[in-house]
């Protein structure tokens, strides 16, 4: 029997947008070389790398995904479009929605969760681009060897395909573009389900984790690549945990949060103030006081965005970077009422628009990292096998 050699890996898929670039990270456990399906030459190249060694190849549009055609242009009675079980959804173009909602229409099957998004929309029709997201765009797949596996008797079995582990559910979905990118701001400030006031909200402290530990370590690592020893770090809608890596420790971070307690309890911070942004969007700072400024898995809950990143490129220095960090978990009803019906990768473009709406920031950049295994001591570790998934914008003060 042929024995073959396995390995632990992270890809990133690199593209570049009209608006940004783009770095969408996923985790192999286990990838087999003897019957896993690899693109273009990367299997000859990566399977000879050593723990931390990388292999970088291109591909022209077309080649990981399919192409773009016209013919994936597809207009549709507006009467067959509807949720999972026939519930009404207002269409807005611009938005990605689910195969599923107009399966019939669009060849497909009941549960398809492929990914289109809704081009045009009047009252008696829908236009859907059915294309995939990525289909216009060149794309590098760069791979990391993170461990080699002990190599085992091959018996047959599934094999991972990963051009489809890459590019399936989300990436290219955080690119702005449509209708909805140019409306979004026509309700504002933004709505929230929860209308209580905040600091009524937040009177009590919430010493709790929004991300698991593994995903705790990876926004560390994340910081510490992208800030550096001795800035002056202001820490956007903080909490008891602040996520700046020990190596960043001679940092002065600065918070701003709505908990007394929980800013006390943050051994991380060298000063903060309390301050509601929902109130009153003004930092309490001077101009280009800071080097840096990060927001932590919070910004879903800013019903002004605009105002407050306005705030943000006045305090930050240019050249200074400003990071925002979203996950898949939030306070239910204190997230701006959109937010949860967004895929998670168009959140990241929603944010990536409030960037662009600005106007502040250059080179711009969208981070995503996903698949790697979940904590065993996580206590939805029998619910959930992969770790949080982290979406990361980022812009640096013009």
């Amino acid at each position: 029997m042929q024995k073959a050699k396995r390995a632990s890996i992270e890809f990133c898929l690199q593209w570049q947008s009209s608006f940004c670039r783009h770095y969408d990270r996923r985790y192999v456990e286990k990838i087999d070389f003897w019957r896993d399906l690899l693109p273009g030459t990367l299997q000859e190249h990566i399977s000879a790398l050593l723990p931390g060694e990388k292999y970088r190849e291109t591909f022209d549009p077309g080649v990981l995904v399919p192409g773009y055609s016209d013919k994936n242009i597809i207009e549709f009675p507006r009467g067959l479009f509807a949720g999972r079980n026939g519930e009404t959804i207002q269409p807005v173009p611009g938005r990605f929605y689910p195969k599923r909602y107009a399966w019939r229409a669009l060849n497909s099957f009941p549960d398809d969760p492929t990914p289109f998004r809704l081009m045009e929309a009047t009252d008696k029709t829908l236009t859907a681009d059915t294309n995939h997201p990525l289909a216009t765009y060149q794309a590098a797949v760069e791979a990391t060897m993170i461990k080699q596996l002990k190599a085992v008797v091959q018996r047959g079995g599934s094999a991972n395909d990963l051009t489809d582990l890459l590019t399936s559910d989300g990436p290219g979905m955080q690119s702005p573009g449509g209708q909805f990118y140019n409306d979004i701001y026509r309700h504002y400030p933004f709505r929230r389900d929860n209308e209580e006031e905040d600091k009524e909200f937040y009177r009590s402290p919430r010493l709790v984790h929004h991300l698991d530990s593994t995903a705790r370590s990876h926004l560390r690592r994340i910081y510490e690549r992208l800030l550096s020893p001795g800035m002056r770090v202001l820490d956007l809608m903080s909490s008891w945990e602040s996520h700046i890596p020990e190596k960043l420790k001679t940092c002065e971070v600065t918070g701003i949060g709505l908990n007394r307690e929980e800013l006390e309890t943050n051994r991380q911070l060298s000063n903060y103030n309390v301050h509601d942004l929902n109130k009153n969007p003004i930092l309490p700072y001077k101009d280009q006081y800071f080097d840096a400024a990060v927001c932590t898995v919070s910004i879903e809950y800013l019903i002004r965005p605009r105002e407050v990143i306005a705030e943000v490129a006045r305090v930050i220095r240019p050249g200074g970077i400003f990071v925002v960090a979203v996950s898949e978990r939030w306070f239910s009803g204190k997230q701006i009422s959109l937010w949860a019906d967004l895929h998670p990768f168009e959140r990241q473009g929603f944010v990536l628009n409030y960037f662009l709406h600005e106007k502040a920031f250059i080179e711009l950049q969208t981070e995503s990292l996903r698949g790697y295994p979940r904590p065993a001591e996580d206590k939805y570790s029998n619910q959930i096998s992969f770790s949080d998934s982290l979406f990361i914008i980022t812009g640096r003060r013009a």
